[in-house]
């Protein structure tokens, strides 16, 4: 009976933790934002994976390109990039369902954007 019962919890656990696993997927999101004065932006953003938790990934927005790097821990996701001679982080929670809501900003500037990443189907 206990055995029976120590095996039940395990399992439980494992449930409970594989469903509050969140992951990024690669390939090519639908990105929404704001900029720092408030004015919305559209693009699209693809990240591709170099391992289980970090990836390398490319903004294209308004005519501009920028590129860096990303991290995933538990359901925060993370970049760095480089935009002209500026440096910018952006952090975003991971909702599920290939969504991503963000905040970012870039050095030498005040105040922080939002971005949303969805991944496309």
């Amino acid at each position: 009976m206990m055995k029976t019962f120590l095996a039940g919890a395990v399992l439980a656990l494992g449930l409970v933790s594989s469903a509050h696993a969140q992951t990024v997927s690669a390939g090519t999101y639908n990105v929404e934002g704001t900029n720092l004065d408030g004015s919305a932006y559209k693009g699209t953003a693809t990240i591709e994976l170099t391992s289980e938790t970090t990836c390398s990934i490319e903004w294209q927005t308004g005519g501009t390109t920028s590129n860096g790097i990303c991290m995933l821990y538990g359901d925060a996701f993370a970049a760095g990039y480089v935009l002209g001679d500026a440096v910018g982080l952006v952090v975003y929670q991971v909702k599920g369902n290939g969504l991503l809501e963000g905040a970012w900003t870039i050095s030498g500037k005040d105040g922080s954007g939002t971005e949303n990443l969805t991944l496309q189907q």
